[in-house]
């Protein structure tokens, strides 16, 4: 007899508008670091206005990390290291438990990513090529602190190219796995045969209220960059 899949609604749909406009944004950003122009006109522009977004997108990540739904909140995926090496341990000999949320692995670099992304456009704000760009907060910290921040930066920008190989690495491994992580960020629903380790029933309060809030700081962060 087969048992019934259980459905649960795990991302909510600010969530998931974050991940895949974090997505969008992220890849702009790249690609205006190796287009020499087509089709913008001034590249670098465009590369740093996309950090502002990215920026504000960060910002509403943060704060949704804390007041957000409960699966989407940095305590329902954060786990002590001793949980993150039996979880590793058991997903390679494929006994690995479900999770509704991120599983012990995946929280930790959801959180690597988040902070990388951070570091990289923060530190774009500091930034200036001598000719077509200066960020807004150059003029705080001098020519030598700024080359340094790039230098930094150039060295981020390669680890967040290794983190996002490993997170697609991942993606793939979990739906040779059963487990298809893009379908349930497209819809918010994962299907379990069992339930998962992290089921909970608890409902949010006032979330629509805590949603506005943080979609307005994000929404001022970013405008306030943009026309620094």
């Amino acid at each position: 007899m087969h048992s019934k899949k259980q459905h649960v609604y795990v991302w909510d749909v600010l969530i998931r508008l974050f991940h895949w406009g974090l997505l969008v944004a992220v890849a702009l950003s790249y690609y205006t670091t190796k287009t020499d122009g087509v089709p913008f006109l001034f590249p670098i522009e465009v590369h740093a206005q996309t950090g502002y977004i990215i920026i504000g997108l960060l910002v509403f990540r943060f704060i949704w990390g804390f007041t957000g739904s409960i699966y989407g909140r940095f305590g329902s995926f954060l786990s002590p290291p001793s949980e993150v090496v039996a979880y590793t341990r058991a997903l390679f000999l494929r006994r690995a438990s479900q999770y509704a949320s991120h599983n012990p692995l995946g929280g930790w670099m959801v959180v690597l990513l988040l902070l990388s992304l951070s570091f990289q456009a923060i530190s774009g704000l500091f930034l200036s090529d001598d000719i077509f760009f200066q960020g807004p907060f150059y003029s705080l910290v001098g020519r030598d602190i700024s080359r340094e921040l790039s230098g930094l930066h150039a060295l981020n920008s390669d680890l967040l190219l290794i983190l996002i190989s490993l997170h697609v690495v991942a993606l793939i491994a979990h739906k040779l796995l059963g487990e298809s992580l893009v379908t349930a960020m497209v819809t918010g629903v994962k299907h379990f045969k069992h339930p998962p380790v992290d089921l909970t029933a608890e409902v949010m309060n006032h979330q629509r209220l805590r949603a506005c809030a943080a979609l307005l700081i994000a929404l001022g962060v970013t405008g306030w960059l943009w026309f620094a």
